[in-house]
């Protein structure tokens, strides 16, 4: 029996992070999808393993554990075969990934999980969106891609920290960024087209972690090819002034 359980909904940047971790480092999971559209993490059942409701969370025997960041920590620290560039022995550089994790969450992950929301999975969660709220999450979220162009890729690596190779930080980062793929193309270029070394970044990633990546982020191409039949369908219906 496998028994490592990994609770996730694949919409969810942070559950892709851990799948893709897992399936990075042929660690043998149990995926058990909570459908977030399906209010599934608000189940009692999922409170007794997650009382914040949200995902990713797991359960390693008698052991339960969420947020992803701590997750994938715990993941490269206990499971045997992992890389050493996924989380470093050498402590330095263990403390400059930390240091990225942590701003992630209050700088990229509040603005893109705010902006997203506010222009294009709201009503998908039931979420009614806030055309104030996007605006000043763009703000957020295209300081924090700014800052990863400038500072977390500066050196001479492909990867965050002027790295050679990925780390959890790069995985929990670059599925945070691929939700802009939702967007439709001309605003996913608006939003991420100044910054080419982030876009070299995640193609570097992309490349580094085949064919895993997008068999974990093909939930997202899925949606994406449905919201653009639907873009276009809207733009077929006559508006009332020409009827």
């Amino acid at each position: 029996m496998v028994g490592l359980k990994v609770y996730a909904d694949r919409m969810s940047q942070p559950s892709r992070a851990v799948i893709l971790f897992c399936k990075l480092n042929r660690i043998e999971f149990e995926e058990i999808k909570v459908d977030l559209t399906k209010r599934q993490q608000l189940s009692p059942e999922y409170k007794e393993i997650n009382p914040m409701v949200q995902v990713p969370a797991i359960v390693d025997g008698r052991f339960k554990l969420f947020e992803s960041h701590a997750i994938l920590i715990y993941l490269a620290c206990v499971f045997p075969g992992v890389a050493d560039h996924w989380y470093p022995a050498d402590l330095t550089r263990r403390a400059k990934i930390h240091s990225v994790l942590d701003w992630h969450h209050s700088n990229l992950r509040r603005g893109a999980v705010t902006f997203m929301i506010n222009t294009t999975l709201g009503a998908a969660l039931g979420i009614p969106m806030n055309p104030q709220a996007a605006a000043e999450a763009e703000k957020l979220l295209s300081s924090s891609l700014s800052k990863i162009e400038s500072f977390w890729l500066k050196g001479n690596g492909k990867f965050l920290l002027g790295s050679l190779q990925p780390s959890i930080a790069d995985l929990s980062l670059v599925c945070e960024v691929m939700q802009l793929e939702l967007l439709d193309e001309k605003e996913k270029i608006r939003i991420l087209g100044p910054y080419k070394k982030v876009q070299q970044w995640i193609e570097s990633t992309k490349n580094a972690t085949m064919p895993y990546f997008e068999e974990v982020h093909a939930i997202l191409f899925k949606v994406k090819e449905n919201l653009q039949k639907q873009r276009s369908n809207e733009m077929k219906v006559p508006s009332l002034s020409k009827l």
